[in-house]
């Protein structure tokens, strides 16, 4: 172990050790990674333990520094445990460059099946009595790490305190398919809102598209298509989004001796805020998440966007209609376009075939819950459809929600204090 200091927090690096199959626990193990963190003024002190299971799935814990957003208000009662989850930061990291050391495709596949909700549970209930001594402990979890938590609550409620979760209530039983058939209406009125608010951004969307679909630009190895400047649409999802979408579009096009091109500066914006270099799990497990029992997810997002034909680049350049952005949604596409999932096509297409994942929630066991649960909902979120949210809040027995439309899915971090805040006085009754 090595602690450091930022202000007002002492940090200290800690690594365990947890089976790759958790039914075979004397098999092939590997490195989960996670971050203490204590305020520096109680840093000696014996405190309850927090552990923050980020969004995604595929993205390591958020590097906080100091005690920004949600964070300080955690350090004041609590010694936080940051966690990556399996594959994701310093977690045994499953990429392009790690995945074939273990095989070819078949073998990936067999391997990132472990890395759902279920397995990260499992882990932290490995990790939980090294760091309590076997006293429960709290978990916060944000987006995707609120559907661990849901996991958590259906699979070892013997070890939580109190569940904190913001925007991440999942359908127990939702096929992807139906995820996806609710998430396109709302994507398209996250962008109408765009669109209402900045104008301007109509034609210079779709004169970027029909840039793209003409030149086919390559930035750094990532092809510029219509569709991957659609996709940016994701960045409608948070609260400042919208306005940061609106400054990349305004730096597009410059005049050059051969006529008007997409500037460098664009190009190199949209291969950043499109590629999955910094996380290719979310890419390769994302309709995972919702995979149960026999049906196979089979790319659900693209086979139901032909249901909504708005969202056709094509068809709306050919007419005078808006080039409508789409949002949380991975396509087969995605692993032709980018250099940093390319070589995992052929894995990405046995996980969308796969037809035997368990069951991830227990609707009976969440029917009797005696752990404390509050829950922020955010009215209209992109990512996680807020009737779903409700119907899972009403199957949890005790579950406190705060519906709000004051932020949007990233509240966590957006809100400063004041989410986490307001979920702490829920579970502890003092609201």
């Amino acid at each position: 172990m090595s602690s450091y200091r930022q202000p007002g927090v002492v940090l200290t690096d800690r690594r365990f050790t947890v089976p790759l199959d958790h039914s075979d626990p004397g098999g092939e193990q590997i490195e989960v990674y996670g971050r203490e963190a204590v305020a520096t003024s109680r840093a000696g002190e014996e405190l309850p333990w927090l552990v923050y299971l980020e969004g995604g799935p595929g993205f390591g814990a958020r590097r906080l520094v100091g005690t920004e957003a949600w964070f300080g208000r955690a350090l004041r009662d609590y010694r936080v445990l940051l966690l990556d989850q399996r594959g994701t930061g310093l977690s045994t990291p499953a990429n392009r460059q790690t995945l074939p050391l273990r095989g070819g495709p078949r073998e990936q596949a067999g391997y990132l099946a472990h890395f759902r909700s279920d397995s990260i549970v499992r882990d932290c209930e490995l990790i939980r009595p090294q760091l309590t001594g076997g006293a429960p402990w709290t978990v916060l979890g944000q987006s995707f790490g609120g559907f661990c938590a849901v996991r958590y609550l259906s699979a070892a409620p013997e070890g939580l305190r109190a569940v904190l979760i913001t925007g991440g209530l999942p359908s127990l039983d939702a096929h992807a398919d139906d995820v996806y058939r609710a998430a396109y209406p709302r994507i398209e009125r996250k962008a109408a809102a765009h669109y209402a608010r900045y104008p301007q951004d109509v034609e210079r969307a779709r004169a970027i598209a029909a840039h793209l679909a003409e030149h086919r630009p390559e930035s750094a190895g990532h092809r510029l298509t219509p569709e991957g400047f659609q996709s940016l649409g994701i960045m409608l999802g948070s609260g400042s989004g919208s306005h940061q979408l609106h400054y990349l579009l305004e730096n597009a096009f410059v005049h050059t001796p051969h006529g008007t091109e997409l500037s460098d500066t664009f190009q190199e914006a949209m291969r950043t805020a499109a590629s999955y270099a910094g996380h290719p799990l979310y890419a390769l497990l994302h309709e995972a998440i919702y995979g149960q029992g026999e049906r196979a997810t089979a790319w659900a997002a693209d086979r139901v966007r032909a249901e909504f034909p708005r969202f056709d680049a094509a068809t709306a350049l050919a007419g005078d209609g808006p080039v409508l952005f789409t949002g949380e949604t991975v396509h087969p596409w995605h692993f032709e376009v980018d250099p940093a999932l390319r070589p995992l096509r052929e894995t990405a297409e046995l996980l969308a075939q796969r037809t035997d994942w368990p069951v991830l929630y227990d609707p009976e066991r969440l029917a009797v819950n005696e752990v404390p649960v509050a829950a922020a909902v955010y009215h209209d979120d992109m990512y996680v459809d807020t009737e779903d949210s409700l119907r899972t809040a009403a199957a949890i027995r005790g579950l406190r929600t705060w519906v709000t439309n004051e932020y949007e899915h990233d509240g966590l971090r957006a809100g400063g204090p004041r989410v986490l805040d307001r979920l702490l006085a829920l579970v502890r009754e003092e609201a």
